[in-house]
Parts: C-alpha cells; sequence; structure tokens
C-alpha cells in the first residue's frame, strides 16, 4: 500500500490545506449491491470502478480493489436522515464498515455520511441522458463517485482525514 504521507498543495503556506497523497476508495453500501469508486493519487477526482453484487465474496472484492489501486484509506458512506437520524441501514454500513477494517488493516476505514448521493447520482444520470431504467447498472457506481468526491472535498478544505474512523469489532480485529 502507498505512504500515506502529507504534501504540501500547490498554495500551501498561504492558507491552503494540506491533501494526503494516494488513491482512496469510496463504497456506497446497499442491501443488493456495493458501488465502488476511486480517486486519483492527488486526491482531486472521483472516478467510478464497478458494481459489486453483495453476498458471498463481496468482502474479498472490495480487498481486491483496494490491492489493485493501492488504497491508502477506504471511505464507507454511513446513511443518515435529513435530520441526521440513523437507522437500519446504517447499521448495516457500520457493520459492512467494520468488517472491511478487519479484512483491510492496517488500511484506515472511514465512515462518512453520504445523505442524498443515490438522490444526487441518479439526478447527475437522468441529467446526461441515462435512462431510468438503466440507471440500476451504474447508479451504485455513480453515488459511490458522490460519496468519495464529498470525502475529498472535505479533506480539502480542512486538512483532516473526513468521517469517522470505522473501528472493528474487537473480536474481528486480527492477532486478537
Amino acid at each position: 500500500m502507498k505512504e500515506d504521507a502529507r504534501e504540501p498543495g500547490p498554495a500551501h503556506g498561504q492558507g491552503a490545506k494540506t491533501m494526503r497523497n494516494g488513491t482512496r476508495l469510496g463504497v456506497d453500501v446497499g442491501s443488493v449491491r456495493i458501488g465502488v469508486a476511486r480517486s486519483d493519487p492527488s486526491g482531486l477526482l472521483a472516478t467510478p470502478v464497478e458494481t459489486v453484487r453483495r453476498g458471498k465474496g463481496d468482502l474479498e472484492r472490495i480487498a481486491q480493489i483496494a490491492a489493485e489501486h493501492e488504497a491508502i484509506e477506504i471511505v464507507v458512506g454511513l446513511p443518515t436522515s435529513l435530520s441526521g437520524r440513523e437507522g437500519q441501514a446504517a447499521e448495516l454500513a457500520r457493520a459492512f464498515a467494520a468488517r472491511v477494517a478487519a479484512r483491510l488493516d492496517p488500511v484506515p476505514v472511514r465512515l462518512f455520511d453520504e445523505r442524498l448521493t443515490t438522490v444526487t447520482a441518479q439526478q447527475s444520470l437522468r441529467a446526461s441522458g441515462v435512462r431510468a431504467k438503466n440507471q440500476r447498472d451504474v447508479v451504485d457506481q455513480a453515488a459511490a463517485v458522490v460519496l468519495l468526491q464529498a470525502a475529498l472535498d472535505a479533506e480539502r478544505a480542512t486538512g483532516a482525514p473526513p468521517g469517522r474512523p470505522a473501528v472493528p469489532p474487537p473480536g474481528d480485529r486480527p492477532g486478537r
């Protein structure tokens, strides 16, 4: 995996925040599919990677994608309501993030608010001419792109990693 180093941005020293160098993955977890996106190594732009079917082998596929792209961090979407409340979907996302964190340790896994990412993705797809019936194949990837781009923008604005850590349950940590 690539080194998690901070490098100064072009306007460093002029109030600009630093951005860690390295590829990140964005993961939008649904009940049937998982959308995956990646950033460029400089952390400027998120692009779609693939849609992974939920079920047997989904965690291994996420691990393979992380290794293929030498990811320095995984950002998992945390679905919350507009009021900020978490429901069953958030519980499922937290559980999946904990499994990813246990599997990919020491690569950090972070939870990031994904409010309205799917709606934004659907609107973008419609605006680009993708018919509603054809959106199913790509909407999860598009939602992962929206999620990851928001996380990248948040890090660029604050200079801190986005969201909060997803800590694996104590029984799932390697070596315990």
